[in-house]
């Protein structure tokens, strides 16, 4: 499927300027094709792999697995290893760090109380909402009407909220205090 493959990232970006999937005039124009009946082959080779999919009205869209991203086996952070094509398998970011989509949020964090444990002001943390959560766990927790990102802890039989950054207290709430919902992971873009 190599040059599926490279149909495929023409679509994928394509989709990622336009927010649609052109129709098949297009896409022969798109993937340098001299027929309809190319570009036909080419959409039923990537609907049977699950990369695109037909609306009711017959139009193109995306398919269960067009936003999945290559996985590449491994990389060393020490020492260099052999390069080479070390793909190994494909996952969807969604489906990799939302398990419950109806109770996830997504929230920009602002300050950097946080820094040590590696989240950085403008990262954006992915936030499963439940009113529990364990000692130990990141969380975001509103404390007096206000939102911060902390890790839970438990002192004297009460919660505390605990920074990653020692120019911080923590927070032993004495007023309101509630748990909005636990951190389940994180993700930033480099500019």
């Amino acid at each position: 499927m190599e040059p599926d493959t490279q149909y495929l990232a023409k679509l994928q970006d394509y989709y990622a300027d336009h927010g649609v999937i052109p129709p098949y005039s297009t896409l022969m124009t798109l993937m340098g094709f001299k027929s309809k009946n190319a570009v036909a082959g080419m959409v039923a080779r990537l609907k049977l792999a699950g990369f695109i999919e037909s609306t009711p009205d017959k139009r193109l869209k995306p398919g269960a697995h067009f936003f999945d991203r290559p996985i590449f086996d491994s990389v060393r952070a020490g020492m260099p290893s052999m390069a080479g094509d070390l793909r190994h398998d494909y996952v969807a970011i969604d489906e990799y760090l939302i398990s419950h989509p109806s109770s996830t949020v997504l929230v920009t964090v602002k300050g950097d109380s946080m820094i040590d444990a590696g989240i950085m002001p403008d990262d954006i943390v992915v936030v499963e909402k439940r009113g529990g959560a364990n000692v130990g766990d990141m969380v975001i927790a509103i404390v007096d009407n206000e939102f911060t990102l902390k890790t839970l802890g438990l002192e004297g039989g009460k919660f505390t909220l605990i920074p990653a950054n020692k120019a911080y207290p923590t927070i032993r709430p004495k007023g309101d205090f509630e748990i909005f919902g636990i951190v389940v992971g994180q993700f930033r873009k480099y500019k």
